[in-house]
């Protein structure tokens, strides 16, 4: 253990500032001393002691009454605040420890346990009240899970309209692209089509039937074609089938990224521009203070520095 240096000893005590701020209000000594409950001799007493120790005089004598010195003032002022500090600790001290309030957190898209679990434990550092816990098994029906009061908070990716027990409110978005591999046919190509979408098998992971009519509506319109999907568990596993050509994998581009250096894996976007997923966090409303607080740390923490714009 480092060696710590002792605080300093002060001279004075908290009896000595509360006669000095006694007296600075009072004016004299006989109205210090009413005030203080002690009798005048005690208090000319404390004051000359109160002096000494510091080795200054701390009131003029006047006509009026006891006047504060230059080192006087510093004194009072000085005292005020360290009074009202202490008593603010004693009051921290005496006030029992409020349990970490504990919020249960889903994700509806499991490519957010990528990064939420590190995310969550740098929090803690900076909000040490709330207490988040993941609660994966309500990933598949996170809405319900809010409605039924089974879970807390929910970071989704579909529309939540705020309503009855329901606060939702969007905090960032990110970019889905189209990763294949680099003999994919399609790999020559600058930017895809909605109809090199719809010739293509498309991999997704399993959770992302929730996210379906915003793709549809974002790719195609009002359009409603028939596509192939195949739905894998993992990131990977959807990454190593791309790799071998047998098909187009939608994921986020943060999380695609690091897979891409190698060569054999390359991104597209749409013609049409980047297609943007937007993410909300959902609760429920009697937890506002500590959904909100989670709210704006993750905000601060969301992929990539992508917030909502």
């Amino acid at each position: 253990m480092n060696d710590i240096a002792p605080p300093p000893s002060p001279r004075l005590d908290v009896r000595d500032l509360r006669v000095v701020l006694a007296l600075a209000s009072a004016g004299t000594t006989a109205q210090a001393a009413s005030v203080l409950h002690l009798t005048q001799p005690a208090v000319s007493r404390a004051l000359l002691s109160a002096e000494d120790k510091l080795g200054t005089r701390l009131f003029d004598r006047t006509p009026r009454g006891l006047v504060p010195t230059a080192a006087g003032q510093r004194l009072v002022t000085g005292a005020t605040r360290l009074l009202v500090e202490m008593g603010d600790l004693e009051h921290l001290v005496r006030a029992p420890v409020a349990p970490p309030m504990r919020l249960r957190l889903v994700c509806e898209c499991y490519t957010a346990y990528h990064w939420l679990p590190s995310t969550l434990l740098r929090l803690r550092k900076s909000l040490p009240e709330l207490e988040v816990a993941l609660a994966v098994e309500h990933t598949l029906a996170p809405v319900a899970a809010l409605e039924a009061g089974e879970i807390d908070v929910a970071l989704v990716t579909r529309s939540v309209v705020p309503r009855g027990r329901l606060e939702a409110r969007q905090i960032f978005s990110d970019e889905v692209v189209f990763i294949m591999s680099a003999s994919h046919p399609l790999a020559a190509r600058k930017t895809l089509t909605p109809a090199d979408i719809r010739e293509n098998t498309l991999l997704i992971g399993q959770s992302a039937s929730a996210e379906s009519h915003w793709f549809m509506a974002s790719v195609f319109g009002r359009a409603r074609p028939r596509l192939r999907f195949e739905r894998l568990p993992l990131t990977e596993a959807i990454l190593d089938v791309a790799r071998a050509g047998m098909g187009i994998a939608v994921l986020s581009e943060w999380i695609a990224n690091p897979h891409l250096g190698k060569g054999d894996l390359v991104a597209k976007r749409l013609a049409a521009g980047p297609l943007r997923r937007p993410w909300r966090l959902a609760w429920r409303r009697e937890l506002n203070d500590a959904a909100l607080r989670l709210l704006s740390a993750l905000e601060a923490a969301a992929p990539r520095g992508l917030l909502a714009g």
